[in-house]
């Protein structure tokens, strides 16, 4: 498939007039081509309207069509073959197995989602039926269920080029809900959201979906993007990305005459409690699997393990000695775009100049461009809770050990932390009281509680939370990730008297879809 540069909306390729983007090579710094030229005030219009006109007829549609639709996405990304992972490993830099891996989870999530629309389980369906007999006061029919918000702005995520973009998580949910999409491409990675958009939009015409169901608009700067949240037809965002940006998008949508929601990844650090028996006993492996973990690609995960808690002693200093060891040794990694680089390269400083802090280890150095040195940090929990700066995520390979006088101050530590996305306990059987204490603290600052293992491999199922308090994300009653992540682009609504044959088919009586209902309080199935 050759490469056109242009956005696809609807079922259309249009060509920008806004200045190109070129995507960088991040290994070599080479520019490729071509250039994609940015949309303005009209595409984001007519992507819109479109969306909007598809809306009525795509919410509607048979739960097998639309779960056809997803498959035969999947289907189209993944006929993409090496053509797809070659430009992605030019944009990103990734190696080849990183990109398979995550290719496979995209289209996984696809499928996975195409199995939750057939089960119709997400409708949500309930029925209180009519009792006119009742005393003092009747009842009345009322039947509920969910539908969907409506068109959807999906920002493409610059750490996962497939799975949190043009295709992924927020894109397959927001489809499987019911709701048109329109694609942000991220600027790092152009070739590979032209790729995987024409994906799509061919399977918008294999399954006869309506023309407006999905657009891809490119742009530099915030112009594209803050339109796209201030204009009235959309309903709803999915982002992925950095607190600034976020929070941006989360002010926009909050200043419209209809303030509509932000599902906003942003920060977090990750928080790993090494707990005192654990770490005694098997502090130098511990340390090997953090190296391990914070190593791997260049640490550019959402919840690579950025803080590392424990007790002052012996068993700390042999796990910091060990990490420092394997650190000073590492080899530098490619980082996923210059601008990811700069924003590491400027955390990492920050915290060598904290007059708190104590530099333990950095990797082995590099003159190739953009790579990421590992690092590693430390600081006492007095001074971590006193210093506001150093809760802040510094995205990449770097690490911060808080170094604590007693499980007490473990306990302080753990309740100033601002909202994460993970927090991790490394344990043994001695250290259960410690943790039992520990829980109910990380319960309300984290969206997953992982123990004896490293936060990176989300695994994508029915039971995944990829989501936190603020400022891990915008709104913690959500996920981003897993078959839960679809309830963020519904909604209610309730019939009440409503006539059988006027109501959807999810409601009507006879249940022609099979579906599993609460059925005055009890459960149909």
């Amino acid at each position: 498939m050759s490469l056109t540069g242009e956005m696809l909306i609807g079922q259309s390729s249009v060509a920008g007039s806004r200045d190109p983007i070129h995507a960088i090579n991040p290994s070599t710094g080479e520019q490729l081509e071509p250039g994609y030229l940015g949309g303005t005030a009209a595409e984001v219009d007519r992507a819109a309207q479109l969306a909007w006109d598809a809306f009525d007829q795509y919410r509607e549609t048979s739960l097998d069509a639309r779960a056809r639709f997803l498959e035969t996405i999947a289907g189209n990304v993944e006929a993409l073959g090496d053509e797809l992972l070659t430009r992605v490993m030019a944009e990103t830099g990734l190696p080849r197995g990183r990109v398979e891996a995550e290719l496979a989870r995209t289209c996984k999530q696809l499928r996975l989602f195409a199995d939750v629309v057939r089960s119709g389980e997400w409708l949500d369906v309930r029925i209180d039926s009519a009792l006119p007999e009742r005393q003092p006061i009747p009842r009345v029919d009322m039947r509920s269920r969910q539908i969907p918000l409506g068109p959807v702005v999906v920002f493409g995520a610059s750490n996962f080029p497939l799975a949190f973009s043009v295709a992924g998580g927020d894109t397959s949910s927001a489809l499987a809900a019911g709701c048109p999409v329109i694609v942000k491409a991220h600027s790092a990675h152009p070739g590979t959201s032209e790729l995987v958009g024409r994906a799509v939009q061919k399977a918008v015409a294999e399954c006869g979906m309506p023309e407006g169901v999905f657009s891809v608009l490119f742009g530099s700067g915030r112009e594209v993007g803050a339109k796209l949240v201030a204009d009235n037809r959309i309903k709803a965002v999915g982002f992925t990305g950095s607190f600034s940006g976020g929070t941006a998008l989360m002010a926009i949508a909050q200043q419209r005459n209809e303030p509509i929601p932000v599902y906003a990844e942003m920060s977090s650090s990750n928080p790993v409690f090494l707990l005192p028996s654990a770490l005694s006993n098997r502090g130098e492996a511990l340390a090997d699997g953090f190296v391990s973990t914070l190593t791997t690609c260049a640490g550019q995960y959402c919840t690579s393990p950025g803080l590392l808690i424990a007790e002052k002693g012996q068993a700390l200093n042999t796990f910091i000695t060990t990490a420092a060891a394997a650190i000073n040794q590492s080899a530098t990694q490619t980082m996923l775009t210059p601008g990811i680089y700069d924003a590491y390269e400027h955390g990492v400083t920050a915290l060598s100049a904290n007059p708190r802090v104590r530099t333990l280890a950095h990797a082995l150095a590099s003159d190739a461009p953009n790579q990421c040195r590992a690092a590693l940090f430390a600081v006492s929990a007095r001074d971590f809770m006193e210093d506001d700066s150093l809760h802040d995520e510094v995205f990449g390979s770097a690490a911060l050990v808080v170094e604590c006088n007693d499980q007490t101050e473990v306990l302080q530590v753990a309740e100033c932390l601002e909202g994460q996305l993970t927090a991790t306990l490394q344990l043994d059987e001695a250290d259960l009281d410690a943790a039992r204490k520990l829980m109910p603290i990380l319960e309300r600052k984290v969206g997953r509680v992982l123990v004896n293992g490293w936060p990176p491999g989300l695994e994508v199922g029915h039971t995944t939370v990829h989501g936190g308090p603020f400022p891990s994300t915008s709104d913690s009653r959500t996920t981003s990730v897993g078959s839960a992540a679809i309830v963020r682009f519904l909604r209610p609504v309730c019939y009440q008297a409503v006539p059988d044959n006027l109501l959807p088919d999810a409601l009507k009586e006879r249940n022609p879809l099979q579906l599993k209902r609460l059925y005055d309080g009890k459960w149909d199935l």
